[in-house]
């Protein structure tokens, strides 16, 4: 196989319809990562998709239409690797008609959510039998559970791109704030319960905001002006403990050099020390280290810019592709990928 030559559809939630209000997502920075290793691409937006080709607007028939579209844009583009995200449009038989038209394509779907929920499992396992391929952002040997006897089951981290994550704020001293969170919780989240017992400590010491807690949440160029104009950042998740598993946020945050404040329990000292990115235990050691941070540039500075370089030299969505297309193909690593060994056949 001549990688140089690969041909890639991506299928995802590309959200055209919110007219450039949009996510940071890992489906985005794949597409990234697929140009900047010179191959070929073509995207397809399912649900974008099913509502333009709603007839009358009822949306279940739009969706079988997309189906029809999407083995058409298949048969079109003949590509080597189709990559399917969140995509519940998309139905496994449309992938079994892709295959019977191209039999040497192979099909990965990739998915970002935590697996203890419900909803992320079934996703999951309903690719099972269709692909080659299920890449997860989190790590463990529960992945197994989705070993069909003839895919591949794997780690993938969450992506960053230079041209997503493109501000330094390593290299800056003036912020607006010198703390944020951006979230949206429901109501029993575990993480609102964390912030209570942790803004009481900080409160009055320095300038902070929790987006989608005490304001709205925010979206599209008003988070990136959120990160560019940060300080440090909390990366909280709604379970932490998990193998390697975080929300993508992380890539934000890192990836813009903003010093990164994370859970000691979800193991992502395999790839960042504590001199490029803090690790704290609880509400009580990480308002300290918020504090001492804040009134410590130059040690802010200089973790915040090692784990922006390391994040984007591990991490960045060309990198991360080509570790996926390798393991679609079941051949020998073309370098040591750094999690490599959560891979399951």
């Amino acid at each position: 196989m001549d990688f140089g030559m690969l041909r890639i559809l991506l299928v995802d939630n590309l959200m055209i319809r919110r007219y450039g209000n949009l996510r940071m997502g890992p489906g985005r920075k794949l597409m990234c990562g697929a140009i900047r290793n010179d191959w070929r691409l073509c995207e397809f937006s399912d649900r974008d998709m099913a509502r333009l080709l709603a007839p009358m607007g009822i949306r279940s028939w739009g969706g079988r239409i997309a189906n029809r579209k999407l083995l058409l844009t298949a048969k079109n583009f003949r590509p080597d690797v189709v990559l399917l995200g969140h995509c519940d449009y998309i139905t496994n038989d449309t992938l079994f008609a892709i295959r019977a038209a191209l039999p040497e394509v192979k099909m990965a779907h990739f998915n970002v959510d935590p697996i203890w929920q419900e909803s992320t499992w079934r996703q999951i396992a309903d690719r099972m039998e269709s692909c080659d391929g299920l890449f997860i952002t989190t790590a463990g040997p529960g992945l197994r559970n989705w070993c069909s006897g003839r895919n591949a089951v794997a780690y993938m981290p969450n992506p960053s791109d230079p041209s997503m994550e493109h501000g330094d704020n390593s290299t800056k001293t003036v912020f607006e704030r010198d703390l944020f969170y951006a979230a949206n919780p429901r109501k029993g989240d575990p993480r609102l319960d964390f912030l209570k017992e942790l803004r009481p400590r900080i409160d009055g010491r320095l300038k902070a905001d929790f987006f989608g807690i005490d304001t709205p949440s925010i979206w599209g160029a008003k988070y990136e002006d959120v990160l560019s104009t940060s300080k440090m950042s909390l990366n909280l998740n709604r379970k932490e403990g998990d193998k390697w598993y975080s929300s993508d946020r992380i890539a934000h945050l890192m990836g813009y050099g903003i010093l990164t404040y994370q859970s000691s329990r979800n193991q992502m000292q395999r790839f960042f020390s504590d001199e490029e990115t803090v690790y704290f235990d609880g509400p009580g050691d990480l308002a300290e280290k918020i504090l001492w941070y804040n009134d410590n540039d130059d040690a802010r500075i200089r973790v915040a810019r090692a784990g922006r370089k390391r994040y984007h030299e591990l991490f960045n969505g060309a990198r991360v592709l080509k570790f996926m297309v390798e393991t679609l193909y079941g051949i020998d690593y073309s370098e040591p990928y750094e999690w490599a060994e959560e891979v399951y056949r």
